[in-house]
């Protein structure tokens, strides 16, 4: 492990560059070296020591963001040694962008992977047998969409999330997004992202009942093992209609009719009614708050004590793709009571409120939005931003984390969301700074010195739990791993881990569940920081 934990990918030009400095530096100054020519570019002041509680150190800091000008760099003391490679340049994301999204690609279900697309991760087709409506012996094709996560089920809650954060991604830089990423679909004319949300959508429509509603998901009774997913012909089951899977899926559908009017203006129309039904099948009540799992069944319960959110969260975007009142009405009044907020499958706010304060800036009529919620909104956004930066400020590593819970990294990569979402609404670069300081954190600047993203930078993981990757022997490229969890929720973290530091709490097994596997969701959330905070000057300001 490198005793200068940094950015293993680099760092943008105008953007806050630093380094941490662990165990005993006792050097003063530190040399960032141009890699090419072996030349000190940079001298930079080395911090006093202070202690990091996530990790149990003793760590200094060093900041050499006055270094600007492209190229491939290293840090070196004497004591320390020298720091992995990294870069600096304006398209130093792009590559990592597009594997984020190929990712969904690989996730594929109901299609034969081609060696041409896939390489050695190809497979044939899969799961494309009728799926059992649970309890009963009707059928049904539901097949198509993404594996979730390292196993096989398929979850609209999920899929409406990591759809959602691919759409916003696009729409707020569609020059990234080309026609030629190797997909069945490059070279049709339509951005390779669009027709993979689209693969998504597909599926989702195949979810939604002849009443409007969305069944919660289609698994198997069981995880499978080790195994590539055409070789799971287990039953597939057909779980009942959710509110939560119901609301999500109008939500993401009314996305969908705004990014997709162009280039498939009949499918767009699709998405819309099939939004506006699912509104209809809510308003009349129907479907289940999902709190657990039906009898006999353990996949991913993705159970939701809450669906007041999703609500929001499809209310928003209806209105935005229609204008209507009664959807305006129900949004307002929801966010006059309170403002939610959340990037996750179980927490969908922010979306809603991105939704709504757009508006008003793509409008640019005033009229469209109500003032005063627009302002709750932004109060409450700056307020969780500003909690965000007081953590990043305190942690030896910059990360806005107090708890290291399962799936963690998805949660560090949500407070750079929110406070990319508080810097659009403020401009002030103190937000824009612990945005960059999270994405530095999953890219290698953390206590294990890894970038949680498989196959980039110079120590990632190598043995997340992902079937597919298990069964060739090589991990796919391009995966965000769950990160450190200090709850210990597996038996080989539980056992590797028990007396580690909070962010230490992370094993590269594929047997650790809850700290390496991985998940369309936390992809697409990355893709969408990653575009956030490269693209700044090319999206929306909000406020």
């Amino acid at each position: 492990m490198y005793q200068i934990a940094l950015n293993q990918i680099g760092y943008l030009p105008c953007s806050k560059k630093t380094a941490v400095f662990r165990g005993e530096c006792a050097d003063t100054e530190f040399e960032v070296v141009d890699a090419s020519k072996n030349t000190v570019v940079f001298i930079g002041t080395i911090s006093d020591k202070r202690y990091s509680p996530s990790s149990g150190e003793n760590v200094c800091t060093g900041d050499f963001s006055a270094l600007a000008e492209n190229g491939t760099y290293y840090i070196r003391t004497k004591s320390c040694g020298a720091s992995a490679p990294f870069k600096i340049g304006n398209d130093i994301f792009n590559d990592l962008l597009g594997d984020t999204v190929r990712m969904m690609y690989m996730q594929r279900c109901g299609v034969a992977l081609e060696e041409k697309y896939a390489g050695k991760f190809s497979h044939k087709a899969c799961h494309t047998h009728k799926a059992y409506f649970y309890g009963t012996e009707e059928c049904a094709d539901v097949s198509g969409g993404w594996h979730d996560a390292g196993d096989y089920g398929r979850y609209p809650v999920a899929a409406a999330v990591t759809a959602a954060e691919l759409l916003l991604a696009y729409e707020t830089a569609p020059q990234l997004f080309p026609d030629d990423t190797n997909i069945p679909e490059s070279g049709n004319g339509v951005p390779d992202i669009l027709d993979e949300v689209k693969y998504c959508l597909d599926w989702l429509f195949k979810m939604q009942s002849p009443e409007g509603g969305v069944y919660h998901k289609v698994t198997c009774a069981n995880f499978p093992g080790y195994i590539m997913p055409e070789e799971e012909t287990d039953r597939l089951i057909i779980c009942p209609v959710s509110k939560t899977a119901t609301a999500d899926f109008a939500a993401v559908m009314a996305m969908a009719h705004d990014s997709f009017a162009e280039v498939y203006p009949d499918y767009a129309e699709k998405c819309l009614s099939a939004a506006e039904r699912a509104w209809v099948f809510l308003e009349g009540g129907g479907g289940a708050l999902i709190t657990k799992n039906p009898e006999g069944i353990v996949t991913g319960a993705y159970s939701d004590d809450c669906c007041e959110d999703e609500f929001y969260w499809a209310a928003a975007q209806l209105y935005k793709a229609t204008g209507k009142e009664k959807y305006r009405s129900y949004f307002e009044k929801a966010a006059a009571e309170k403002v939610f907020a959340g990037f996750g499958w179980r927490n969908v706010g922010h979306f809603g409120n991105i939704a709504y304060l757009s508006l008003k800036a793509e409008m640019k009529d005033p009229a469209v939005t109500d003032e005063s919620v627009s302002d709750m909104i932004s109060k409450a956004v700056i307020s969780e931003a500003n909690h965000y930066v007081s953590c990043a400020a305190s942690d030896g590593y910059g990360s806005a984390l107090k708890h290291y819970w399962w799936g963690s990294n998805m949660q560090a990569t949500a407070c750079g969301m929110v406070c990319m979402l508080a810097y659009k609404l403020t401009g002030d670069a103190a937000y824009y700074d612990a945005a960059v300081g999270q994405l530095d954190f999953l890219l290698g600047k953390n206590p294990m010195g890894i970038c949680y993203v498989t196959g980039w930078g110079t120590s990632a993981p190598r043995d997340p739990h992902h079937r597919p990757s298990i069964a060739a022997g090589e991990a796919v490229k391009g995966m965000v791993v769950g990160g450190a969890d200090q709850e210990l929720d597996d038996h080989i973290v539980k056992e590797k881990c028990k007396d580690a530091f909070p962010a230490m709490c992370y094993i590269d097994d594929c047997n650790s569940y809850s700290t390496n596997e991985v998940d369309t969701y936390w992809n697409s959330l990355l893709t969408l920081l990653l575009v956030w905070i490269s693209n700044t000057n090319n999206h929306l300001t909000y406020g």
